[in-house]
């Protein structure tokens, strides 16, 4: 057990001592511009693809992208009542995008968000990208059950500690 501990201590939500789990405190860090970028693709059997962009992005339950819109923000907006150790953080923007790749019978999702906090907002563009994901999915459940969720991830940060990007 004491190897375990160990190795689990280099984890921030992990108890050094107890190998629990704990909500960092950020108390001490100073206030900064955060921002982090995430994206994901949703992808549809050919048929549910043809007949989603014939229709300009809607379904019989309405506008796809702007449901998807919506909910990926307030995915966003709700991620620490999701993720049992993320800070609830007011977000100062949070913006998600589409793009189709036609060629992919494709749908990419970008979600970027923006805060002045304590601590970062990887979480919540996480959270907001997968959220409008699951919106897409459920707008167009009724054309194929077929669809799939992929590759959902961090592609920038900034604030905080380090930056990071995945972009070239």
């Amino acid at each position: 057990m004491r190897g375990t501990i160990r190795r689990l201590a280099s984890l921030s939500h992990v108890d050094a001592s107890t190998a629990r789990p704990r909500m960092v405190d950020v108390g001490g860090k100073a206030v900064t511009a955060r921002r982090a970028v995430a994206s994901c693709r949703v992808v549809l059997p050919a048929g549910a693809w043809d007949e989603l962009s014939s229709s300009g992005f809607a379904s019989k339950k309405g506008p796809v992208l702007t449901t998807a819109v919506i909910a990926g923000v307030q995915g966003a907006k709700r991620t620490h009542e999701l993720v049992p150790f993320c800070h609830s953080v007011a977000l100062d923007g949070c913006d998600v995008a589409f793009e189709a790749d036609d060629a992919a019978r494709a749908l990419d999702i970008t979600c970027s968000v923006a805060t002045s906090h304590r601590t970062g907002v990887e979480m919540e563009a996480l959270t907001g990208c997968s959220v409008a994901a699951l919106a897409v999915y459920d707008m167009c459940k009724a054309l194929s059950h077929d669809i799939e969720i992929t590759n959902l991830r961090l592609l920038e940060k900034s604030g905080g500690k380090a930056d990071f990007s995945k972009r070239g």
